[in-house]
């Protein structure tokens, strides 16, 4: 792995690159519709190996694992529930294989799908199911674990704990904004950037952001209103290609690499320290944003 830590690494000076999307990669190598994208991690584990590495060949200084969905609430829609250890496991196993000793592993933790305002499960079943992921991530060689995509507080609290107290792992929480009708972003559970940016760093997190939702562009405005909270942690933002278009039935994601790599600067500018992609994003994307930023 790595020698030092992602934070120890941005308190340097130095502007990091994370890698950009999965889902499209796993589509494009034969995933159908409705099949269970982590139960990957064992059965075409080169395959997963092989998204990570492009990303590596592209110039990422860190790279996610193919975990995203491998909480065992949403594995048990696959009835996959009692394999979630072996999975996320796996799912770092194979990150790592392309990582190498030079890039950061940064394991993927999603939501639940479960409402905890709804009655749906209780904040003991959460941390008791993100425990199980972070172990098993940490066991298969990530340094530090992704907690993303988060629109609630509580949810995202309980997944922070978790890692903290059962490992070792760096913690980066994120969270997903949409641009309400004044103008300003919420989260669907009604969280303002700043108060994200609060919660996860009262809950431990050694590294707070956005992913998903927004464009670049977007990401500037998220990212000038976290780093208010706090002027030193750091920072990192997976943006979307831009916001999405209806193509033919299609979405489609407009922002070219360029586009990206365009915002950088701007992006940097607002107190971002880590830059990678999200939905629509590719390697030529992180390769563009990565020689800009260089």
């Amino acid at each position: 792995m790595p020698k030092g830590t992602i934070t120890d690494a941005v308190k340097a000076g130095r502007i990091l690159v994370s890698d950009g999307a999965w889902g499209t990669f796993l589509h494009e190598k034969g995933l159908k519709a409705g099949e269970c994208p982590e139960s990957w991690c064992g059965s075409r584990f080169d395959d997963v190996a092989d998204i990570a590495r492009s990303y590596v060949d592209a110039g990422a200084d860190m790279v996610e694992t193919n975990s995203f969905g491998g909480s065992r609430f949403k594995l048990e829609h696959y009835g996959l529930a009692g394999e979630a250890a072996a999975l996320n496991e796996a799912a770092a196993r194979a990150s790592r294989a392309a990582a190498g000793d030079a890039v950061w592993v940064i394991a993927s933790i999603g939501p639940t799908g479960k409402m905890l305002v709804a009655g749906d499960v209780t904040e003991q079943e959460l941390y008791d199911a993100f425990k199980t992921q972070a172990v098993a991530l940490e066991r298969g060689g990530a340094d530090a674990v992704c907690i993303e995509t988060m629109s609630d507080i509580a949810e995202a609290v309980q997944a922070i704990r978790a890692a903290k107290e059962n490992t070792k792992l760096e913690i980066i929480c994120t969270f997903t904004f949409d641009r309400t009708v004044r103008g300003d972003y919420r989260t669907m559970m009604g969280v303002s950037p700043a108060d994200a940016a609060k919660a996860a760093i009262a809950a431990g997190a050694d590294i707070i952001g956005s992913n998903c939702g927004n464009g670049i562009v977007r990401m500037i405005e998220i990212v000038n209103e976290m780093r208010g909270v706090d002027n030193k942690i750091p920072i990192l933002v997976h943006a979307n290609a831009g916001l999405p278009q209806i193509v033919d039935g299609k979405n489609v994601f407009p922002d070219t690499p360029q586009d990206m790599a365009k915002q950088a600067p701007a992006l940097i500018a607002a107190g971002a320290n880590i830059i990678g992609g999200c939905c629509g994003t590719a390697p030529a994307h992180i390769k563009a944003i990565a020689e800009a930023i260089r």
